[in-house]
């Protein structure tokens, strides 16, 4: 009896390990930035990995390092390594050396790498952080981006020479423009200009902090401090000094060169009016010998994204956008010569665009259904062709001739890359393979079904591992953010808490309700006015359709989600009974409060129309905000907000709890010092295992 007891002890925790485990996090390794080399014989990658923080016992940092390969033999090296990340990794014209920015305990520099060997040689030394590192094919110049406030770069004297000050107003109520300027001397007990001075002084060392913007929050702080972006093109002979491309105070958004001295810019649509104001854009030809700007494209109501010009020089492919409103960005291409253009139809947000290289197809990556393909698309034809599966998901990917590398997802794997040559797909990494070898894993089914607009809804049943027949186990129903996010096997951000929560016995259900990305605009659109009843009903019907397959036990449900689905999740359990527990993280819980305290405000007006203060639109936002319903909620729920999440605001949260508690509800509220709303996607590792645990331990009071 004692050795059947040990056999079968050890035979379970044998099992358990061959579940994933909370800590698997902690090894997933993620690869991006694929690239060839000019000549296609090689190429490069990032892969982002989780390691021991070498500062603080017990915690975790993210690492960054690069990777080169050889198309040929498909292997590949690393060529960084160490506490010190690599970012914005680009080839140099030659293909003979990498360039990529690195921050060594300063600020980000530019860095040079020789595949011939050595190390990484520093081609800059600036003052303030360095993103956005590429060497021209045109000029041969670098040319890198730095972030600047107005107040620095109204001193600087190579960003601003004749040290000038914004066009725009600074809208300091009665103040000029040049007030910022002054020469006074600092006392608190002088003239106006002297005490201006001194409050100023109080400004810079931390005491105060003004705020005359509209968008004054950060992800995780509040900030008067206007930040504009400085372009600057560096001669690579010795001794060469950076020079500054663009007056900051313009606000490029975006540039492509067109050849040494002429530019393709996307502006600001009105150069009058305060940038946090300015919601429309205009492409535009910048002459950098001139430093004159000509009109390319403008139109009332819309914003330019994504310049991509094409090998030969003579087009430009780009995103246009209505300012306003619920829509997907239209993938359009222009002639640069005649002005004529056309646009690639197809009614997805599209997250990379590559030219082919004799400029007769786009290569695209749209979100379709769940899935991130690779998909063609032939000027002549107007014809969209799939080249790699759609049932998973690219996560970035480059072409030369007619050979792809990719980073890819999986429901089998979160990220690998690959290589597809003529219609084959290989994989050509195993940083996740090797440790995921003996995993059991559950498979994620899809299904459909058409709502009560004649939309179709795709949904997802994931059985739980060690799934028996005959069985009954709890199901957790998954809801996605955004609300334009899209999901499916497609979509890495949740692969391993959904495969924890398999692993713990539990079968999932997730779906994209309407309003979600991924099905064009109109599905997208229709939860404008109605975020909360139409997309439960949709959640509510694939609940029961998961339900209906015979497994689940109706007593045993739960519901939970994030941000948005931290709102949807909140209105559900204030609307139905049938949820034994739920938890609503970092969510959006009353909507004219969330106009106030969240950056992503301009959801208000986008979706019901309008402003708290306006008497119909107040009476939708009332209607539509789960706090209204609070005292309907019966369901024991736990909230989890990051203290420093300023993309909702924290003060609903706290709101929601303070109710349900008043009221003796069964609440239980979770804030993780230093967290923003990315929480769980790319925050402190600690605290991601925390939530997670935190999540499922409540889930086993009551399921």
């Amino acid at each position: 009896m004692r050795l059947f007891l040990f056999i079968l002890f050890v035979s379970f925790g044998a099992f358990a390990q061959n579940n994933i485990q909370v800590t698997d996090l902690l090894k997933i390794k993620s690869v991006g930035k694929p690239s060839f080399s000019p000549d296609g014989k090689k190429f490069l990658y990032t892969v982002t990995s989780v390691e021991d923080d070498p500062d603080t016992k017990g915690d975790f940092v993210y690492q960054t390092h690069l990777y080169v390969g050889d198309v040929a033999s498909k292997s590949s090296r690393a060529m960084t390594a160490g506490r010190y990340s690599v970012s914005g990794a680009n080839w140099s014209a030659d293909g003979k050396s990498i360039l990529f920015t690195r921050d060594m305990g300063n600020k980000a520099q530019v860095f040079q790498l020789s595949l011939a060997g050595g190390e990484a040689l520093a081609l800059t030394n600036s003052k303030v952080s360095i993103q956005n590192p590429v060497i021209s094919k045109h000029d041969g110049r670098l040319y890198y981006t730095a972030g600047i406030s107005l107040k620095d770069f109204y001193v600087d004297s190579i960003a601003n020479p004749r040290h000038l000050i914004p066009a725009w107003s600074l809208e300091k109520p009665k103040l000029a423009n040049s007030s910022f300027v002054s020469k006074a001397k600092a006392n608190p007990n002088g003239t106006i200009e002297e005490v201006r001075a001194y409050l100023a002084q109080n400004e810079k060392d931390k005491k105060a902090k003004v705020i005359n913007r509209l968008q004054f929050q950060e992800e995780m702080t509040t900030s008067g401090e206007i930040q504009l972006s400085t372009i600057y093109s560096l001669n690579l002979e010795a001794g060469a000094k950076a020079v500054a491309l663009n007056n900051p105070l313009h606000r490029w958004s975006d540039w492509e060169q067109l050849d040494a001295n002429t530019y393709l810019v996307i502006l600001p649509a009105d150069s009058l009016t305060h940038p946090d104001k300015v919601l429309e854009s205009q492409i535009v030809r910048f002459d950098a010998i001139s430093k004159t700007y000509k009109s390319v494209l403008m139109k009332a109501g819309y914003r330019y994204s994504n310049l991509n010009i094409n090998n030969k020089g003579d087009q430009v492919a780009f995103f246009e956008s209505k300012s306003t409103g619920v829509s997907n960005p239209v993938l359009k291409v222009m002639n640069l010569a005649s002005g004529v253009i056309q646009d690639v139809t197809l009614d997805r947000v599209i997250t990379q665009v590559k030219w082919s290289a004799d400029d007769a197809k786009l290569y695209l990556t749209p979100q379709d259904q769940g899935a991130v393909p690779i998909v063609e698309y032939t000027f002549s034809t107007k014809k969209f062709t799939t080249l790699t599966s759609t049932m998973e998901g690219v996560l970035g990917f480059d072409v030369v001739g007619e050979q792809f590398i990719y980073a890819k997802t999986s429901i089998e794997n979160p990220s690998e890359l690959y290589m597809l040559a003529n219609g084959k797909e290989s994989r050509l990494t195993d940083f996740n393979s090797i440790w995921l070898k003996d995993k059991q894993l559950a498979k994620a089914v899809k299904h459909q079904f058409i709502n009560k607009l004649g939309q179709t809804v795709d949904y997802w049943v994931m059985k739980p591992i060690g799934y028996q027949e005959g069985k009954k186990y709890p199901l957790v129903v998954e809801i996605h953010g955004g609300p334009t996010a899209m999901w499916g096997t497609g979509e890495a951000s949740m692969w391993h808490e959904f495969q924890y929560y398999a692993a713990k016995g539990y079968g999932i259900v997730y779906c994209n309700p309407r309003g979600s990305g991924g099905y064009g605009t109109p599905f997208m659109a229709s939860n404008v006015k109605d975020w909360g009843a139409g997309p439960m009903a949709d959640v509510m019907r694939v609940t029961d359709l998961a339900i209906k397959e015979g497994w689940a036990d109706t007593t045993k449900l739960a519901v939970t989600g994030g941000s948005y689905a931290g709102y949807l999740v909140a209105w559900i359990v204030g609307h139905t009974n049938r949820f034994k527990v739920a938890a609503s993280q970092r969510g959006v819980y009353e909507l004219s409060t969330f106009f106030g305290e969240g950056n992503a405000w301009r959801l208000v007006p986008n979706y019901f129309g309008g402003y708290p203060w306006e008497k119909a639109t107040r009476a939708v936002l009332d209607r539509e905000s789960p706090l209204t319903y609070v005292a309907n909620i019966k369901t024991p729920l736990i909230i989890f907000h990051g203290e420093n999440d300023l993309r909702t605001g924290v003060i609903q949260s706290e709101m929601l709890y303070k109710s349900l508690k008043q009221m003796g509800r069964e609440v239980e509220y979770v804030r993780h010092p230093g967290a923003s709303h990315e929480i769980t996607r790319a925050g402190n590792n600690r605290q991601r295992i925390d939530q997670m645990l935190r999540t499922w331990e409540f889930f086993a009071r009551y399921l």
